[in-house]
């Protein structure tokens, strides 16, 4: 069957501040689905061809709050409905509503939200067929605005950004005739910690995204730690409450992190490939699939089995690196692409010096040089199950923090606590 991308057609308009790059870093690091195929970035799975109208328009979700705090939660799920293409919002019941046109400069949104539960209890609402986010905030609800390409998200890199000051977090879904996916995230930013779950018509709860206990705090205290900028990522409010921890690509972009920060290690794999092949095998489900990559003239160019190059690249920098982006773009193709977020993810773990073959089987090796991606290794490091979106591919080798099921009976999505 044919292989696709980890990637989501584009949902929604950003913020202005680096909104290209925002976009980019949000569709590189969703699914990709059609009716019949699921393929992760390693080409991993392959679901089965759906029956027809075997998922329901709306299935049920319970958003649990174990949070320790009193703050109002506001939920928000926000996205494309499948069916039509439309971009809206849902409200509470399932129902669809498309967003109104916007304008320039952007005008209000409509309220979207709905109230959360309080500490401790719990709140069923129905989420339909659509591929978008779940919001949530604490104490105030987020702004949203409309400009007349669709919807102005909150951009978390950005200081001037009404939402800047405002603890929030969300979660990532598509629902559609193949089933639910379903996935915590940290792509964009670390904060207020949550999980996924799904419940399968076996009665059984997969779940994902849930930190160690001491590990929200934990993973802070490490940011603090870690020479070379890095505490220069988490972001507080004037009382106090830390908000977040950018990703490095954020950080970068608003320099908040040296932008030299990966270069030693990319020109330490620039140098070894000079002279050995870096052997890519993108597809787990198709082993014979082989690229090669060697550096010549300034580029590494990779060849298939027939010695024919069928795609370079220029020495990427760092924001390249931990965007797999610019330098390290990844198409929707069945080349370029899945080369280039094996690639990624090579170089964010830190394992193309280590391991000529790619991607890794396991995870005992990565984030193991002392130039790595610092937030996502101590993100892994955290969660309980050891698995994260730490950067836009990491599914690659299915690291990351996702639950899907063909037949979903109801989702779940969990406040955890702080300390």
């Amino acid at each position: 069957m044919r292989a696709l991308s980890r990637k989501w057609p584009p949902l929604l308009v950003l913020s202005p501040l680096l909104e290209e790059e925002s976009q980019l870093r949000f569709t590189r690091k969703m699914l990709a689905l059609s009716t019949a195929v699921l393929s992760f970035a390693a080409g991993a799975v392959v679901a089965a061809a759906p029956v027809a109208n075997a998922v329901p328009a709306t299935i049920p979700l319970t958003f649990k709050n174990n949070s320790g705090r009193g703050d109002q939660i506001h939920i928000y799920t926000l996205g494309t409905l499948l069916s039509t293409g439309q971009q809206g919002w849902s409200d509470a019941g399932g129902t669809f509503h498309p967003w109104p046109a916007g304008g320039n400069p952007p005008t209000p949104a409509p309220d979207a939200s709905f109230a959360g539960p309080a500490n401790g209890q719990s709140l069923t609402f129905r989420i339909p067929k659509m591929s978008g986010r779940i919001y949530f905030s604490y104490g105030r609800k987020l702004v949203f605005r409309l400009t007349t390409g669709g919807l102005v998200q909150p951009a978390v890199q950005n200081p001037t950004d009404p939402n800047a000051d405002i603890l929030f977090n969300w979660t990532e879904y598509t629902l559609n005739d193949s089933g639910l996916w379903i996935n915590s995230t940290q792509v964009d930013m670390f904060s207020a910690p949550y999980a996924v779950g799904v419940k399968r018509a076996d009665g059984s709860v997969p779940t994902t995204g849930r930190l160690k206990p001491g590990g929200y705090n934990g993973f802070f205290n490490a940011l603090r730690g870690q020479p070379g900028g890095w505490a220069n990522l988490i972001r507080t409010r004037s009382d106090g409450t830390v908000l977040r921890a950018l990703s490095p690509s954020h950080g970068l972009g608003v320099g908040l992190l040296p932008a030299n920060t990966m270069n030693d290690y990319v020109n330490r794999v620039w140098q070894k490939y000079s002279t050995s092949t870096l052997t890519v095998t993108p597809f787990s489900n198709q082993p014979n699939v082989k690229y090669y990559g060697r550096v010549s003239g300034g580029v590494m160019n990779f060849t298939n089995g027939a010695g024919a190059v069928v795609t370079s690249f220029r020495k990427p920098d760092s924001d390249s690196v931990f965007g797999c982006h610019k330098l390290l773009d990844a198409p929707n193709d069945q080349v370029r692409g899945p080369i280039s977020r094996t690639l990624c993810a090579g170089y964010n773990r830190s394992t193309l010096l280590t391991n000529p073959n790619q991607p890794d089987t396991g995870s005992g090796g990565f984030y193991q040089d002392v130039v790595t991606n610092h937030y996502s290794r101590k993100i892994h490091a955290q969660m309980a199950d050891g698995k994260a979106y730490g950067f836009a591919f990491d599914d690659v080798g299915a690291h990351e923090s996702l639950v899907h099921d063909g037949n979903p009976q109801q989702a779940y999505i969990t406040l955890d606590p702080f300390n």
